[in-house]
């Protein structure tokens, strides 16, 4: 590890330690919801720093699998934690604010401090083009339950049998387009693969394992944290998962995909910002639906509110419109995270 990496973990393990503290003191609700927070952001980084580490000596096809699999990792124990919690609107506000997150705000703030240092920034077209047509189908899986349901149409009595129809049919298409991805043409440029000094071949393993841990417990502690906090504070459940929970589940695309738009290698922070709303929306989304018929809390469903469900939409067609002619200026990340902000002010009061 290098000098910045240990300082990184120095302060998670110290945020880490806090957080239990407060936690099992039964401490002020609010100050407990801030240390689990942050908290779950520097585990989110230390997950996904060992998993770029452990996938650099297996190629980088098994890396884009492991930042598949891996990379989500905190934000699975939260929405497992607040399923069982009964919160289930949280975790569906979580899971579509964690795809308008990364395809608007985190794609946005790359672009603009991108394009602010670099000026306009090219990049390779077809890999993005790829992941949001992927996105569009996806979206257009996600509001079919809410099409049955709304539009009362017979499939309305069965929509659990839907919703999990729906995601087996998305976590085969998840399994393709990795498939596709690793196998195919379509491979990030060589800029991705620049990296610094690699740990020992034991270091990103233990330090997966004990992360993963962490991010585990903390969860926990952050979800027993959250509502208390929502009704000190006057959050509504929607705000709550749609912007907070989301960006902290989220840290390493939000850190990962700037700091590499602001070195300029846009191919390769356009495919890591966008492959983490692929993810969610093929992969998480659908493993949750599946996971909680089984976890004892609240059954999570793909039938969305009118405004989530158009939010989603607009996130993608307007990501679709500025990645697909493959090149980027400063006041197009400025307008996606104007966006971001309008949506995100459409969930304060509910």
């Amino acid at each position: 590890m290098n000098r910045k990496e240990k300082i990184i973990v120095g302060i998670c393990l110290i945020f880490t330690i806090a957080a239990g503290v407060l936690h099992y003191s039964g401490a002020n609700a609010i100050v407990a919801f801030i240390v689990t927070a942050a908290a779950l952001a520097l585990l989110a980084v230390i997950v996904g720093e060992s998993t770029d580490q452990l996938g650099r000596r297996l190629g980088p096809g098994a890396t884009g699998i492991l930042q598949s699999a891996l990379g989500n990792l905190p934000e699975l124990f939260v929405c497992i934690f607040a399923l069982r919690a009964g919160l289930d609107s949280v975790v569906q506000a979580a899971l579509v604010g964690s795809i308008l997150g990364n395809s608007i705000l985190v794609l946005g703030v790359a672009l603009f401090l991108g394009g602010l240092k670099n000026g306009t920034q090219r990049f390779r077209s077809e890999p993005p083009k790829m992941i949001v047509t992927l996105m569009l189908i996806a979206v257009a899986a996600l509001a079919v339950p809410t099409l049955a349901k709304e539009l009362h149409t017979p499939a309305e009595p069965h929509i659990a049998g839907l919703d999990s129809f729906v995601a087996v049919v998305m976590l085969v298409l998840l399994a393709a387009s990795i498939y596709f991805f690793v196998k195919g043409d379509l491979s990030v440029s060589s800029e991705s693969t620049e990296h610094a000094d690699n740990w020992p071949v034991w270091l990103p393993i233990v330090t997966l394992f004990c992360a993963g841990t962490g991010a585990a417990f903390v969860s926990d502690w952050f979800v027993e944290a959250l509502q208390p906090t929502m009704e000190a504070m006057g959050i509504a459940p929607a705000f709550a998962g749609l912007v907070v929970v989301a960006l902290a589940g989220n840290s390493i695309e939000n850190l990962v995909g700037v700091q590499l738009a602001w070195r300029n290698q846009t191919d390769y922070a356009v495919s890591v910002i966008l492959n983490s709303s692929l993810q969610i929306a093929l992969g998480l989304f659908p493993v949750l639906v599946l996971l909680s018929f089984f976890l004892g809390g609240a059954v999570l469903s793909f039938i969305l509110t009118p405004l989530l469900l158009a939010a989603l939409v607009l996130a993608v067609i307007v990501s679709a419109f500025i990645v697909y002619d493959g090149e980027s200026i400063w006041l197009e990340g400025l307008a996606l995270i104007g966006l971001y902000c309008i949506i995100a002010a459409a969930f304060w009061w509910g």
